[in-house]
């Protein structure tokens, strides 16, 4: 029962990392594209990291695509 307990925190801690991390991608493609792409990444969240690497964005989607497995490594182990 402790280790469910230990799952879950650390599934719910890799779910606010990658909220964490979707939220400074879509921040930064405000600052530096188009506005309606930020607003568009923020609904449709695989176009952020797509269109965070092309603007020149290098630790932002590597950091979101990094989470994204965390979790899903995490809800497939769950």
């Amino acid at each position: 029962m402790e280790s469910a307990r230990a799952a879950g925190f650390a599934l719910g801690a890799v779910l606010v990392a990658f909220s964490a991390a979707h939220v400074t991608l879509v921040g930064a493609l405000a600052r530096r594209g188009p506005w309606w792409r930020a607003a568009l990444a923020l609904a449709v969240p695989p176009l952020a990291p797509w269109w965070g690497w092309e603007a020149g964005l290098r630790w932002q989607p590597i950091a979101w695509g990094a989470t994204l497995a965390l979790y899903a490594l995490g809800v497939a182990t769950a």
